[in-house]
């Protein structure tokens, strides 16, 4: 099975949006400057909530979290 087509759990699919927007989308609003502020400082509450969830085994804010993280792009 391919990395497309694979299904992947909540446990697995949380930890990697985690890392997309840490090492993708964070590092675009970096390089804007001041006016990329604003939603770093909502991308950074957000991972954080999102590793509480993860720590606290919080499926429900897990899943909240996850779809708000697919929220951000570059």
């Amino acid at each position: 099975m391919n990395e497309q087509t694979r299904s992947y759990t909540l446990g697995e699919a949380l930890p990697m949006e985690m890392a997309r927007v840490r090492d993708q989308v964070m590092p675009a609003y970096i390089a804007i400057g001041p006016p990329g502020a604003f939603a770093l400082a909502m991308m950074r509450a957000e991972l954080d909530a999102a590793t509480k969830a993860i720590m606290e085994g919080d499926t429900v804010a897990m899943l909240r979290h996850y779809e708000s993280l697919q929220g951000y792009d570059t």
